[in-house]
């Protein structure tokens, strides 16, 4: 891509910046050292003016940067979730979206995102799953490298993340994930080692989890000989936040900084373990050495040059939002080409699925950015038709909780100390208070903070009664046009994990009736408990509401009657934040409510319907073959019902193809269990998961890995192979331009060691206009032909036949070659 040289990486430099780095590490002290270990607060390391060092700020990504502060106060750019991103099956793609990232990174003060997520997707179970991109570790590894070289073309560190072994939720912090030497380097390991390789990021983040008996923080093996060994990575290894737990173990473990700071295991009570013997001061210093570095290269430190001096041209965020979001929208069916809609004048559509009005366009947990705004499917339907051509109804509520107060509130947070007094406030444009560490209103400090109360007023949008509710842990008071309806005290359940207890299960309070346009204030007060032992200080509770229940029954009716009377029918089914989140894995693969109702009986009144499937990860679609066409938008992002009226309309070709297998039933699934047995969680399937063991099972997905449709045809004229290189040439054969993710797999002929039947060795994305024929030459990497041989101790490349596979889809060869590998 364009300006991929713009700072190209200079020996010199690197020279330069390794003196500067040493020169400063000498004037340092064994106390100093170790406190720049352990972090300051929340996001950031303590600055050193002594050594011209500045604070360095790290920040959650991965669809946006948050920045220091988990506030809609400070907006940012919300990217379609990385899923999304991975189904454009383009690294360039990848790469300005990093670029963007970089440039709010920036604009932020962030030095360093907390991304990209490279675990890969063993189960569908995941509750992560749409955080990261891929159930194949090439193209995860290659959509990885485009993000990390976008965001570092930008002058801002990544952290890959989460090493090694984190594919699912259930008891993260502690269990023991048992794999073996082969999957483990050939599946879960592979895309670390890609971005490594190839992208040279200057941060990694070990996991909380295990790996074969070993917490990751502590891992030797896979840091210091894997990690900084084998693949000769120079970064910063930083802990997930919380998961360092062993002063010892740690700094001998090769982890680098502990966060969030200052009470970490490093710190003092690292500097006494090196004053005891139990750690040799030449461990503190090579940690020291690579956040010095990192410091370095994002120009912190006084003295040495930054690795970027030149900047990548400025981004518009809105635009590349809005065609990442078509890019990676993946048409899985369209019958009678269905799609793009026939429109003209006097043609109507009909819209319904209360997602289509609130749209869902991230998930939860860590990811969550706050855009400055979000155009739903309903908005961007209503800007791009004539009026009159769009009607909308509900038809079906995914969610059936309370939900963060949201549309219709005007809130702020005021903070109190115990006489009552107002020590600072702040505007609150959610129902949610999400402060961690310094994120505090001005004035406000957790040592004389005695109350917090969100208080607003509430208009609703429709006349009934509307339930008032909370989560969090603590005491609240909850009052409802000045009289108060509910107070009590929440205690923590059964839940292992707090982001459970934070984000997880809400509790209804209060039920009232109120009128549609009538304001009604509202007032949530929570009593601050003392956090004077508490190694991480924080405050998070939200205000939730839900509104009128109608009968579910009648919704659908509306529905339908709509879609009777309409040419086209476009249903919007989703997932919600109690389905897809951190902190929790899925229970099954279902539409949450009565959506699947919905999309049958619109179906059956109209044979034009179109389903917009709006969720992060698989889902079951029974209704699949009832309806005209079914396209997968994932988490869109903030601009996703504009990108979505772009390819409904003819607009934008959907661009995406899928870089995981949906199941037709969860069943069919080759990972259908992930909770651990005594604490350990074994890989049993070995190298079979995704494609590979849908292959090696013989069973039919609902849709296989890499299809995709788009908006023309395309006919494979030939294909050229060699031991290192594939050459496709393909001709689009439609009617329009478009867009083609040529595939290439290898099958071995006859395997003389145990492997999948195929995987994918390469791809590589095409366009051409009408009649126009274009040719891929993708690489065949040498580590397509090897295999892991924990024997000899390293990778044995596998001779023999191998058919090498030219296709549309990992189902869908469209033509083969032998090649002899020896």
């Amino acid at each position: 891509m364009a300006g991929d040289a713009l700072n190209p990486r200079n020996p010199q430099d690197d020279r330069t910046r390794d003196d500067v780095v040493e020169a400063a590490l000498g004037k340092l002290g064994l106390d100093t050292k170790t406190r720049l270990l352990a972090g300051q607060d929340m996001w950031t390391l303590p600055a050193l003016p002594e050594i011209g060092l500045g604070s360095l700020v790290m920040s959650d990504g991965p669809v946006g940067v948050r920045g220091v502060r988990w506030t809609a106060d400070d907006p940012s750019i919300a990217l379609p979730s990385p899923t999304a991103l991975a189904a454009s099956w383009d690294p360039a793609l990848a790469r300005r979206a990093g670029r963007l990232l970089a440039q709010e990174a920036r604009r932020k003060g962030v030095h360093v995102l907390l991304a990209p997520t490279v675990n890969l997707h063993r189960s569908p179970l995941g509750g992560r799953h749409f955080e990261c991109y891929s159930e194949d570790p090439h193209l995860t590894g290659a959509i990885g490298t485009g993000y990390v070289q976008g965001v570092q073309d930008g002058g801002v560190g990544t952290t890959v993340k989460h090493f090694v072994g984190n594919d699912a939720e259930t008891e993260r912090f502690t269990v023991d994930s048992v794999i073996a030497p082969r999957p483990l380097r050939e599946l879960y390991l592979a895309p670390f080692e890609a971005i490594v390789t190839n992208a040279h990021p200057w941060g990694i983040m070990t996991a909380y989890n295990q790996v074969n008996g070993t917490t990751m923080t502590e891992h030797r093996y896979l840091v210091n000989e894997v990690l900084r060994g084998e693949w000769g990575f120079d970064g910063y290894n930083v802990s997930d936040w919380m998961a360092a737990r062993s002063t010892t173990g740690d700094i001998l473990g090769g982890l680098d900084v502990a966060m969030p700071g200052p009470q970490t295991v490093y710190g003092p009570a690292l500097a006494e373990a090196v004053r005891a013997g139990e750690v040799p001061e030449s461990a503190v210093d090579d940690a020291v050495r690579n956040v010095l570095r990192l410091a370095a290269r994002v120009g912190l430190l006084e003295g040495a040059p930054p690795a970027v001096t030149e900047l990548p041209a400025a981004t518009d965020g809105q635009a590349l939002a809005r065609e990442l979001a078509a890019r990676g929208f993946v048409l899985v069916r369209n019958e009678n080409a269905a799609l793009p809609l026939r429109t003209g004048p006097g043609t109507t559509l009909a819209l319904s699925g209360a997602a289509a009005r609130d749209a869902r366009v991230l998930g939860g947990g860590s990811a969550t950015v706050f855009p400055e705004r979000i155009v739903s499917p309903l908005d961007g339907l209503t800007a791009a038709l004539p009026q009159g051509a769009l009607s909308f109804c509900v038809g079906a509520d995914p969610s059936e909780e309370l939900a963060p107060a949201d549309t219709g509130f005007t809130l702020r947070a005021v903070c109190r100390d115990a006489s009552g007094t107002v020590l600072g406030e702040g505007s609150l444009p959610t129902g949610q208070v999400q402060w961690i560490g310094d994120d505090l209103p001005a004035g406000a400090t957790y040592e004389t903070m005695a109350s917090i109360e969100v208080t607003g007023t509430f208009v609703p949008r429709e006349s009934g009664e509307h339930a008032f509710g909370t989560r969090g842990l603590g005491a609240f008071a909850l009052a409802m046009g000045g009289e108060p309806v509910w107070g009590g005290v929440q205690l923590m359940g059964n839940e292992a994990d707090p982001f459970e207890a934070f984000f997880g299960a809400p509790n209804e309070r209060a039920r009232t009736v109120l009128a549609a346009g009538e304001p009604v204030e509202v007032s949530l007060t929570y009593q601050v408990p003392d956090m004077t032992a508490l190694p991480l200080k924080a405050v998070m509770f939200s205000l939730l509401h839900l509104g009128p229940r109608r009968p579910a029954d009648e919704l659908i009716a509306e529905a339908v009657a709509a879609a009777r009377d309409a040419d086209t029918a476009v249903v919007v089914v989703a997932t919600t934040e109690r389905v897809e989140s951190e902190g929790f894995d899925r229970k099954d693969l279902e539409l949450p409510g009565r959506q699947n109702d919905l999309v049958r009986a619109v179906a059956a009144v109209n044979p034009n319907t179109v389903v917009v499937v709006n969720a992060g990860s698989p889902v079951e679609l029974p209704w699949r073959d009832e309806v005209a066409a079914v396209l997968l938008t994932w988490f869109p992002g903030q601009e996703g019902g504009a990108a979505l009226a772009d390819v409904l309309l003819g607009a934008r070709e959907p661009g995406g193809r899928l870089p995981t297998t949906w199941p037709a039933a969860f069943a069919d699934a080759p990972v259908t269990d992930v909770t651990p047995r005594d604490g350990r969680l074994e890989y049993r399937e070995g190298l079979h998961i995704g494609y590979r063991a849908y292959e090696k099972a013989a069973v039919t997905p609902a849709f296989c890995f890499g299809h995709g449709l788009g908006y023309t045809d395309w006919t494979y004229e030939s294909l050229e192979v060699t031991a290192d290189v594939a050459r496709v040439r393909i001709r689009n054969t439609g009617g329009r331009s478009g867009r083609e993710v040529v595939q290439v797999y290898l099958a071995p002929v006859a395997d003389p060691v145990e492997r999948p039947a195929s995987w994918l060795a390469g791809f590589a994305s095409l366009e051409a206009g009408p009649g126009e024929s274009v040719e891929a030459e993708i690489a065949l990497p040498a580590r397509a032909f090897e295999i892991w041989d924990e024997e000899a101790g390293g990778w044995r490349r596998v001779g023999g036949a191998y058919e090498v596979r030219a296709s549309h889809s990992h189902a869908d060869t469209r033509l083969t070659a032998t090649l002899e590998i020896r």
